[in-house]
């Protein structure tokens, strides 16, 4: 008889057990928020001030969890040359940089389990210099071909876009193009396109580009190296 009823209570510790696991609740997944929108300063504005003050809209998170914002300040837009870096909760942050630079701006949202979204697109801005007369072109940004891109034909166009805070201001362009790193040789010269084409490629050969900047009253502004390969 008490072999019996060991057994029995030795049976209902065991099935306890197992019923506990089985109650146990699997963890949620969690999503990232949403990327931010940048508002304020607008892309390619002047500002007067050099204590800027910058504005993006909220993110949203599916799971309601807080949210922080890192700021990144460069003064290159492939974010190689950071000068400021911050973070908040805040959706706008006021920062003192340096006058007379043009600086590029991205933002990203973090919920609090560590899950962030992608950086928002790239705005620029120029910090009025004083007593200046004539503000830099903004660097060239690339269209086409893709960095790193690997292309099947003989033949490529290369693409770029360009900008001035000085609206008056006329641009042209020297291109650099070539097979060494960076490119030396230059085929084209106060181009006022923002396209140049190539008919000559070799097979599987890496290339590098660059496009130079000029305004019509003595500004300049180089490129960064920018490359593609053949198959």
């Amino acid at each position: 008889m008490r072999k019996i009823i060991y057994s029995t209570l030795i049976g209902c510790v065991l099935f306890s057990c197992s019923g506990g696991d089985a109650s146990s609740t699997e963890e949620t997944s969690n999503t990232a928020p949403s990327v931010p929108t940048l508002v304020a300063p607008a892309s390619n504005k002047l500002c007067i001030d050099n204590t800027v003050s910058f504005e993006w809209n909220a993110s949203t998170d599916a799971e309601n969890n807080p949210i922080n914002y890192q700021i990144q300040i460069a003064t290159d837009n492939q974010f190689t040359q950071i000068v400021k870096t911050a973070e908040g909760t805040s959706n706008n942050q006021n920062l003192a940089l340096n006058k007379g630079v043009a600086y590029y701006w991205r933002v990203k949202a973090t919920d609090s389990k560590n899950a962030s979204s992608n950086y928002s697109s790239t705005y620029s801005f120029y910090t009025e210099a004083e007593a200046v007369a004539n503000h830099l072109p903004f660097l060239p940004q690339i269209v086409q071909p893709e960095i790193n891109s690997f292309i099947n034909e003989t033949t490529a166009t290369l693409k770029w876009t360009a900008s001035d805070v000085d609206t008056s201001d006329v641009l042209v362009y020297d291109v650099y193009f070539g097979t060494t790193n960076p490119p030396t040789e230059k085929v084209a010269s106060n181009s006022s396109t923002t396209s140049w084409t190539s008919t000559t490629l070799q097979v599987t050969t890496n290339y590098y580009w660059k496009v130079v900047v000029k305004d019509n009253k003595g500004g300049e502004t180089i490129g960064q190296i920018w490359s593609f390969k053949t198959n």
